[in-house]
């Protein structure tokens, strides 16, 4: 065989599986990525743990999204917002199912992947060498096979599923809503698509390592603004209404999601006790709501206290 191949992603592929004969550099095909010898191997791996989280934060942002807009735009007095909701996580979770089934191995609830090794993987066209300094050997693959494209494809079947199905249900039970407002939520759906689609085109790579703390910083931000905007200062206020439970619970599944990404529970017995963590930021906030309430500070001000 002849010298190394240059670069982090070119490799050589095998002409004949029965033989030690091997192509020239370049790019390996899909689904495999070079050795330490520069040979292009097949991924026969899994997912880890890690992996997955990333690929359920990935499928999360839509979804999450849809629930915002769906509230957003459907009115307090909307009967329709819980419709939409059920059929807004009805397309994710049949796209989430397709996506997978789609994906080598083809059929099956399972994927073969890639190990992330480095930030790089994420950027192979940023690594095409240049042996010579005049001609460029192309080697941009998908090096972390599938992460990056499943969550492309998973975001396609979303858009399809929702245009089939959101539509038809909108027109039929969002009798409470003019006729301009009762398609928002789907035309909001129709500028967030593309946007999240670019984030993870440009930032899949920094989206891999960052979205534990994005999950952590996000929940505890918009717990803190709901509970502020719905005046919740006690226990009293918090349990007076089952929506406000459910957001509550829904927070607090975001940062346990957000802790386990972290921890990985690579260590059970000292991973597992920061889930106790979760309620914290609530319990602190209802203790202190009452010490921050504007009008008793500009009361307290105006006495000269």
């Amino acid at each position: 065989m002849s010298s190394t191949c240059p670069g982090l992603y070119c490799g050589r592929t095998s002409i004949n599986d029965t033989t030690d004969i091997w192509g020239e550099c370049g790019v390996c095909p899909r689904g495999e990525r070079t050795n330490l010898e520069k040979i292009c191997m097949k991924c026969t791996g899994s997912p880890d743990l890690y992996d997955w989280l990333y690929l359920g934060f990935m499928a999360m942002l839509p979804l999450v999204l849809h629930w915002f807009f769906i509230e957003w735009y459907s009115g307090k007095k909307s009967s329709s917002a819980l419709f939409q909701h059920i059929t807004a996580l009805f397309e994710c979770t049949v796209a989430a199912v397709v996506t997978l089934l789609l994906n080598d191995p083809v059929g099956q609830l399972y994927i073969r992947s890639c190990e992330v090794k480095m930030l790089s993987d994420w950027y192979t066209m940023l690594y095409n060498p240049s042996p010579d300094y005049v001609t460029t050997l192309h080697c941009t693959q998908e090096a972390v096979f599938p992460l990056y494209t499943i969550v492309l494809i998973y975001y396609a079947f979303c858009l399809v599923f929702m245009m089939l199905l959101r539509p038809l249900l909108v027109k039929k039970i969002a009798c409470g809503l003019g006729k301009t407002d009762r398609f928002k939520s789907i035309y909001a759906a129709l500028y967030f698509f593309p946007i999240l689609t670019v984030l993870q085109a440009v930032g899949g790579g920094l989206l891999y390592y960052a979205f534990p703390y994005i999950i952590l910083v996000l929940s505890l931000v918009t717990l803190a603004v709901y509970m502020s905007a719905s005046e919740i200062q006690s226990f009293k206020n918090l349990v007076a209404k089952k929506k406000r439970l459910v957001v509550l619970f829904s927070h607090w599944l975001l940062h346990a999601y957000g802790i386990i990404s972290i921890s990985r529970l690579d260590k059970l017995g000292q991973d597992l006790p920061l889930l106790a963590l979760v309620p914290g930021p609530a319990l602190f906030y209802l203790l202190t709501a009452r010490f921050t309430e504007p009008n008793r500070i500009l009361s307290e001000g105006g006495n000269g206290h």
